[in-house]
């Protein structure tokens, strides 16, 4: 039998941290430069510095601006041609020559996709998001983009949200993980290197929060809430290197992000010690005038950089009012100053100074084969098996025929998923295309789409797939959302399928063949009723380019699922929010409840128990956060605790055999889970700790360690103090957060 040690997060993003490259406030070459460049700067060219303006048609406008060093950053500009032109300007035509930092969305792959940051987290692979990470940024920077607004690492507990896809999901230390993996692959061992792209993780801070789960919405997050959920996965970012910050659209608490001196001097610069550079959000400057917060954009300029924003992206108030702010002593030259500074020093640590041109011959490493090979390996594992009856999948050899059907089957554009601008659905392989090559003659592939799009209503097409797929030995059923029905300004109040999609499972499962239903989606969606109506269910979020070979083989059993819930599946939208890390409440459910109809008539007001429940939803989700089936099985043994009573100092072992007891070779991803049963504020029933994939052959076992420092089981307390509190505590090694057989230890002072 083989040992595992899993690292702690606090010595993997140490090890992050060493990677990067020399250019801090310690690196006295650097700023010896920033500051013989910043003796030589007009206040207007200071002012350029902190503007960053969207690339439009006439390069000749923007080439006259920059060259009055009116403009410190570009975005979406794409064509390394005239990204080398404008650079130019910059460089040989301006006084002070300081290049200009070329930016873009780069979200889940520049060219080659990914899939979604939230089907990235289902894999719970840091390598995945560091991989994905760190194509995009060799193929972005080909094209001379130099910094990316990624990734976003905003917990979120409300699927309704559209931008819930952009990020890791609800769980503080799987974000944490995964994102700091996303800033090292984008960053690369160096900042100087050509292909590194400065990430820029947001939105700064709690925008996933947002009410009713609708975009550019208020938060309101107490400072305990804030400190002990919603921060963590930026601080991590920060101790992984991430050059840049940005704000988010949300005010928390009345105070909107992009004014909001706590989270940006205190929190960002002063405890964390971050000396990058920090960016609006889209116009989230001026739009403090509409929350209210500014009157005009006089006085939305002196609040963003009073609060610490350093670089105002498209709304222009900066350079237009911060002349007069100065004269008028509402802002202070050092503030600017030290604005311009963070933002050189990235320009620096970048090396455009040095190579400020893109090598335009470089655009050859777009969709290499081994950035497609890494995708689909992605979406392999990013691909979760929530049902799977009778072992329906993988299909046998006996299966000679296969109906393909659903809206989602051969959709190249729809399957890349939100936040693609540079993608092209002609390089996309569908599951249809990619099930044909797979199976050539072996087996018969009827296609019959049944609904032109996710959101066809029409259901002339519905009765006629039916048909055809009676014919099929087993019916493949692709459904889910379009890609424009999840992401920024795309949140909705109702999460089932869309259009007749529910209508085309019904009449697929009325033939009495196998249905196995395939889910492609921005977000969880409540798929009760389709589940009961299908025989196997894989739910592959949006897969990007590779979606279909994976798919394929996933199908026919090339591959194995192992990918995990990475947000909890709500049965309906009334759950909302629904996620695994709540607090107890004074009343729990029992899990025994009565349900709406089973309510005997004219039963006692107390008869169904005064516990914390729907009665028509009862408490549990459909899918817990942290599960997904495999076509083996494993079983969990031996769990052993280093000791049953430790100090604040001491690290935890935790030991355990897993075993593969079944037919396939799979990959388990095993989870830990503690609880501190009681503290000075309440804590939540269960929080991951660790988590690890490990893979076996039929009959193998291993046993898998897991190290846990006490001090990683610190909280913000009462006093606002993040500390560990002596006491009792529980402990799950398992394969989701609803599992596992409960250990307990206890800390002591």
């Amino acid at each position: 039998m083989k040992t595992f040690n899993i690292l702690s997060i606090g010595l993997l993003l140490s090890l992050v941290s060493c990677t990067q490259v020399p250019g801090g406030k310690g690196d006295s070459a650097i700023e010896q430069k920033i500051e013989a460049l910043l003796s030589k700067m007009t206040l207007e060219e200071k002012l350029g510095q902190m503007n960053q303006i969207s690339s439009y048609g006439n390069i000749e406008d923007m080439s006259g601006l920059i060259k009055k060093g009116e403009v410190g950053s570009i975005l979406n500009e794409v064509d390394p041609v005239r990204v080398n032109a404008l650079q130019r300007v910059a460089v040989e035509e301006s006084r002070l020559g300081i290049p200009v930092l070329m930016a873009r969305d780069v979200i889940h792959g520049f060219k080659t996709i990914f899939p979604i940051p939230l089907g990235q987290a289902a894999s719970f692979n840091p390598q995945v998001a560091e991989e994905g990470a760190r194509v995009a940024a060799i193929e972005a920077s080909a094209a001379g983009i130099r910094w990316t607004f990624a990734p976003m690492i905003d917990v979120a507990r409300d699927p309704r949200w559209g931008r819930i896809a952009e990020g890791c999901g609800e769980d503080t230390y799987l974000t944490s993980v995964m994102g700091a993996a996303m800033v090292k692959g984008f960053q690369s061992d160096s900042l100087s290197d050509p292909t590194a792209v400065a990430a820029c993780p947001k939105h700064f801070v709690g925008y996933g929060a947002a009410e009713g789960g609708r975009d550019y919405n208020s938060t309101f997050i107490p400072e305990r809430r804030l400190r002990n959920v919603y921060l963590p996965p930026f601080e991590a970012a920060a101790k992984a290197g991430a050059a840049t910050f940005m704000t988010s659209f949300n005010d928390n608490d009345g105070v909107p992000s992009t004014g909001n001196t706590f989270i940006l001097k205190d929190v960002l610069r002063k405890e964390w010690g971050f000396d990058g550079l920090v960016v609006t959000d889209w116009a989230s400057a001026s739009e403090m005038m509409s929350h209210g917060f500014a009157a005009d954009p006089k006085e939305v300029a002196m609040k963003a950089v009073n609060a610490g924003v350093d670089m105002e992206m498209v709304s222009y108030t900066f350079v237009r009012e911060l002349p007069a702010l100065l004269k008028e002593g509402k802002v202070k030259e050092a503030a600017i100053d030290e604005a311009v500074r963070n933002i050189l020093r990235i320009k620096f640590r970048l090396g455009l100074f040095d190579n400020p041109y893109v090598d335009e011959k470089r655009m050859e490493v777009l969709y290499a084969p081994s950035h497609l090979e890494a995708a689909k390996r992605a979406a392999v594992e990013s691909a979760i098996l929530l049902k799977n009856a009778e072992g329906i999948l993988p299909l046998s050899a006996s299966v000679k025929s296969v109906a393909v059907v659903g809206p989602m089957a051969n959709a190249p554009y729809d399957q890349l998923g939100t936040w693609v601008f540079d993608g092209d659905k002609t390089k996309t392989v569908t599951p249809l295309t990619a099930i044909r090559e797979l199976v050539g003659d072996r087996v018969q592939v009827i296609y019959e789409p049944g609904l032109a799009y996710s959101r066809d209503k029409d259901q002339s097409g519905v009765a006629k797939a039916a048909t055809a797929a009676a014919r099929a030995d087993v019916i493949l059923a692709f459904v889910g959302e379009e890609a424009i029905l999840s992401g920024e300004a795309h949140c909705l109040a109702d999460l089932n399928l869309q259009g007749a999609q529910c209508e085309l499972i019904a009449a697929l499962a009325k033939t009495g063949k196998p249905v196995v239903t395939v889910v492609m989606a921005g977000r969880p969606l409540t798929i009760g009723e389709e589940v009961e109506r299908s025989a196997a269910v894989l739910y592959a979020f949006h897969p990007g380019t590779m979606g279909g070979p994976a798919l394929a083989d996933l199908l026919w059993g090339k591959a194995v699922p192992s990918g995990k819930t990475p947000v909890t599946f709500p049965k309906m939208v009334g759950q909302i929010p629904v996620y695994y890390a709540h607090n107890n409440t004074g009343r729990p459910a029992t899990r025994n409840e009565v349900l709406l109809n089973d309510i005997p008539l004219e039963a006692g007001q107390t008869s169904l128990g005064c516990t914390s429940f729907y009665m028509d939803a009862g408490f549990d989700p459909l899918y817990p956060f942290g599960y997904g089936l495999s076509y083996t099985t494993f079983e969990y043994s031996n769990v052993k605790l280093s000791s049953s009573t430790l100090k604040k100092d001491d690290v935890l072992t935790v030991t355990f055999d897993l075993e593969n007891t079944g037919s396939y070779e799979g990959t388990e991803v095993a989870q830990l889970y503690v609880r501190d049963k009681v503290g000075s504020v309440t804590r939540p029933v269960k929080e991951l700790k660790r988590f690890t994939r490990v893979t076996l052959r039929p009959g193998e076992k291993k046993t898998v360690t897991f190290e846990l420092p006490i001090s990683e089981l610190a909280f913000w307390n009462i006093d606002r103090v993040k500390t560990v509190e002596p006491g009792d505590f529980l402990l799950w090694v398992a394969p989701d957060s609803q599992s596992g057989e409960e250990m307990a230890f206890e800390v002591i002072g």
